[in-house]
């Protein structure tokens, strides 16, 4: 999973995704916390490896220079990647940068134009639930998907 940055909640535990948005995360995975924090079946990226602090609307984007300096070495590392779950802007602009001008939500609709090495999704945050409520399709359509790869490469 390639997320965005520790939020404040995640900086002060130290857990990744230890928040609502994480809650969020394993309901669209259909997964419990003993499965999505079992290192031998999910790995975790952030974007970001740090807090970037609060800005006008909520976090602030990631540090870029993170990506660049880590997330080769570090998937250098895992040999047994089967899917890549690009969560949000961020992780989508700096892996799929061919479609970095597309929206959100046309990255999203033509998920599957990405797979099977990319799942495009937004981010959990609670914050988007109005991205959600506005495009049900989202849940009708592209979790059933999800929730598959997921439990096929799980099983």
């Amino acid at each position: 999973m390639v997320g965005q940055a520790p939020g404040r909640i995640v900086h002060n535990t130290g857990i990744p995704w230890n928040d609502k948005s994480g809650d969020n995360l394993r309901d669209w995975l259909e997964v419990s916390s003993e499965e999505f924090y079992n290192v031998e079946d999910f790995g975790i990226i952030p974007m970001g490896f740090c807090y970037p602090g609060t800005g006008k609307s909520g976090d602030l984007p990631p540090r870029k220079e993170c990506a660049k300096e880590w997330h080769q070495a570090l998937l250098d590392k895992m040999t047994n990647v089967r899917l890549m779950l690009l969560i949000g802007k961020y992780a989508q602009d700096y892996y799929l940068p061919e479609v970095r001008k597309w929206s959100l939500t046309k990255k999203v609709e033509h998920f599957q134009q990405f797979l099977p090495d990319y799942f495009v999704l937004p981010h959990p945050s609670p914050r988007n639930n109005i991205w959600q409520a506005k495009n049900p399709w989202f849940k009708e359509e592209v979790l059933p998907v999800l929730r598959y790869e997921v439990k096929k490469i799980l099983s």
